[in-house]
């Protein structure tokens, strides 16, 4: 499709429900297929893009990105929460090796400019659920990926995941999840919850 000339407009959209690779793919692919997006970039949660003011609509993009199971946010508090979510599936999910050695919380201030006690209180304000307990849930869904692979060990995800002992890790997922790790393995089909329904 042709684009329109496009003139000097930038703004970041805040995204709901981006939570993997495949939905920065699909969200740029919608956007360009508008024909009147220029998509800079686009990472979890977000999309910078350039657009034609005389025929961007946000509404438009909006129930564009809703039947592919997404949103816009337009609240700052909000924004700053998808900014969160993003921030810590990013780690958990794509970090490699990184959540045992960075703090979550170290991890956050750094990335999102704020005290961890602020973004701690906004995130509970709008969730009505503790940043922790959500951080906890994310790393649950990335140890029942680990384990289903079947590819390390338990000693290795705790390490990888940033628990201080196997122990730790198994009193957590079995509280969490009502399986025991050994438990888990056992199962036939995996109870694994999409990241974007935590």
């Amino acid at each position: 499709m042709q684009k329109h000339n496009l003139n000097t407009n930038q703004t970041t959209l805040y995204i709901k429900n981006m939570v993997s690779n495949s939905c920065i793919k699909l969200v740029k692919q919608e956007l360009e297929r508008t024909g009147f997006i220029d998509v800079i970039q686009v990472t979890l949660g977000e999309a910078v893009i350039r657009y034609d003011a005389q025929v961007f609509d946000p509404k438009g993009i909006d129930a564009i990105l809703k039947r592919q199971g997404f949103e816009l946010i337009d609240n700052t508090d909000q924004k700053l929460v998808q900014q969160i979510k993003s921030s810590i599936i990013q780690l958990i999910f794509y970090g490699s090796n990184t959540n045992s050695i960075l703090r979550n919380s170290d991890y956050l201030s750094e990335k999102l400019g704020h005290p961890y006690q602020y973004l701690s209180k906004i995130f509970s304000a709008q969730t009505g659920s503790t940043l922790e307990k959500y951080i906890i849930l994310i790393k649950t869904e990335k140890i029942k990926e680990l384990i289903s692979y079947e590819e390390i060990t338990l000693s290795e995800i705790a390490y990888r995941m940033g628990y201080s002992s196997v122990q730790y890790l198994s009193n957590q997922f079995k509280q969490v999840t009502g399986f025991t790790v050994s438990d888990y393995k056992g199962v036939g089909k995996k109870n694994r919850t999409p990241l974007s329904d935590i």
